[in-house]
C-alpha cells in the first residue's frame, strides 16, 4: 500500500467539495437501499462527517497506533446505528466507485488496490472493535423520561432513568436519540453518578435540530429515549489531579461543570473552585436558583454569573473568561471550559494569551456535542448542527 499515493489521490477527490459525499451516498443507497434506514432523514450533517472521517483516516494512515484507536472507537460507536459486519462491503463498494468517478483518468489499477487494501484494514478494525464492545455494553440503553421541566422558550431540563445502569464519569457525554428520530446528539449529564442511575440533561433546542427540538418541545414524562455509552475524557477531573479549579461555562455548557462541582463535593478533596457562568442576558440564567444555592452551600465554591450584553455599552460582549481574567491570576489552576463552539474557542484563545499552558486547559473540540467519540478526534472545525443543529 503506497501511503503517499493514497494521500495525493484523496487531496484530488476532496477538491470536488460537497459533490463527493453526495455521490457516495447516492451510490450507496441506489445499490444497497437497505442501508438508507441507518441514516438520518436530513443528510446534510452526515455528508460532512463522511469527508471529515475519511480525511482523518487518510492523514493518519502512516501512524497506525493513533489510527487504530480512532477506528476502534468508530466501530464500537456505530453499533447504535445498527451497523453490522455485512454492511461494510457495501460501503467499500460505494467508496471505491466514488473515488473512481472523481479521479477519472488518474484512477489506476495500482491505486484501486491501495484503496481496497486500506478500506479492508479499516473495516477489519471497526468490525473487531464492535464485536468486542458487544461483550461490554449494549448498542444502546432504553431510558424513561422521569422529569421534564421547561426553563425557558428553548431550554428544558430532562431527567431520564435507564432500564439498567449506564456507567459514566462526571464530565463525560452520553449519546441521546428519540425512537422517532434516526439521529443522535451527545449531552454531558449535569450530575455525577447517582445511586438511582438517573441522568439530568440540560437541552437547548437548536434551529433544525431533530433531537434537541424533540427533547425540548416533543417529550413528556413517561416517554422513552435511547442512550449510548458514555464517551470522552477531556472534561473529567482525571487530568487535573487534586488541583484547584477554574470552571468557565456558557449557556447549557454549565451542565457538565455542574457535574464536576458535584464530583468535587463527593470526593471532598479540599479543592478551591471558582465558577463563572455566562449568559447573554439576566433572564437567560435558566439555572440561577441552583447556582445561588450551591454558592451558599459550599465554602470552597465561589460562583460568578456573567451577563454578556451590557445595554449601556452596545456592541460589546463580555465572556465568562473576560470576567475571570479581570478578577485575578488563575495560572496555578486547571481550567475547564464548556459551551458553544465559538465560546470555547474564544476562551481557549484568551487563556493561551494569558499564559496558561495546554495541559491546564480542558475542553472538548469543535462539534463535540454533535458527534460521537471518534468524530471528536477527527473534527478540526465546526460542521453541521446537532443531528443537524445547535449548541450545548
Amino acid at each position: 500500500m503506497d501511503v503517499s499515493r493514497l494521500k495525493r489521490s484523496w487531496a484530488l477527490v476532496t477538491g470536488h467539495g460537497d459533490q463527493v459525499p453526495l455521490y457516495f451516498y447516492s451510490t450507496l443507497f441506489l445499490t444497497h437501499p437497505e442501508t438508507r434506514q441507518m441514516f438520518p432523514t436530513n443528510m446534510a450533517g452526515q455528508r460532512d462527517r463522511l469527508v471529515t472521517a475519511l480525511g482523518h483516516i487518510v492523514s493518519q494512515v502512516d501512524q497506525v497506533d493513533r489510527l487504530v484507536g480512532f477506528l476502534q472507537d468508530l466501530g464500537a460507536d456505530h453499533r447504535k446505528f445498527a451497523v453490522r459486519a455485512e454492511h461494510y462491503p457495501a460501503v467499500g463498494e460505494a467508496l471505491l466507485a466514488t473515488l473512481r468517478h472523481f479521479l477519472g483518468d488518474q484512477w489506476t489499477e495500482e491505486l484501486a488496490q491501495d484503496w481496497a487494501a486500506a478500506y479492508a484494514l479499516v473495516a477489519k478494525v471497526m468490525v473487531e472493535a464492535a464485536q468486542a464492545a458487544e461483550a461490554v455494553n449494549p448498542p444502546w440503553w432504553v431510558a424513561e423520561i422521569v422529569g421534564h421541566e421547561r426553563r425557558g422558550f428553548d431550554v428544558a431540563v430532562v431527567t431520564v432513568r435507564p432500564q439498567y445502569l449506564l456507567p459514566f464519569t462526571a464530565g463525560q457525554s452520553i449519546g441521546v436519540s428519540h425512537p422517532a428520530v434516526r439521529a443522535w446528539r451527545y449531552y454531558s449529564p449535569a450530575n455525577a453518578p447517582r445511586q438511582d442511575g438517573t441522568l439530568e440533561l440540560h437541552v437547548r433546542a437548536a434551529p433544525g435540530g431533530a433531537v434537541s427540538s424533540r427533547l425540548v418541545y416533543g417529550c413528556a414524562v413517561g416517554d422513552q429515549v435511547h442512550l449510548a455509552a458514555a464517551v470522552g475524557e477531556a472534561l473529567t477531573l482525571r487530568a487535573a489531579g487534586s488541583a484547584d479549579l477554574l470552571l468557565l461555562a456558557g449557556g447549557t455548557g454549565w451542565a457538565p461543570l455542574k457535574a464536576l462541582v458535584e464530583q468535587v463535593s463527593v470526593e471532598g478533596a479540599g479543592r478551591q473552585v471558582d465558577l463563572y457562568v455566562g449568559a447573554r442576558s439576566r433572564t437567560e440564567f435558566y439555572d440561577g436558583d441552583l447556582l445561588d444555592k450551591l454558592a451558599a452551600s459550599y465554602p470552597w465554591l465561589r460562583v460568578t454569573q456573567v451577563v454578556g450584553v451590557n445595554l449601556d455599552r452596545p456592541g460589546e460582549f463580555v465572556h465568562p473568561v473576560d470576567r475571570a481574567l479581570a478578577d485575578g491570576d488563575w495560572r496555578s489552576r486547571h481550567v475547564y471550559v464548556c459551551g458553544a463552539d465559538d465560546v470555547v474557542a474564544y476562551a481557549v484563545t484568551a487563556l493561551t494569551r494569558a499564559g496558561f499552558h495546554p495541559g491546564q486547559v480542558h475542553y472538548e473540540g469543535p462539534g463535540a456535542q454533535w458527534y460521537g467519540p471518534a468524530w471528536r478526534t477527527a473534527m478540526q472545525s465546526p460542521s453541521a448542527p446537532d443531528d443537524s443543529g445547535g449548541a450545548r
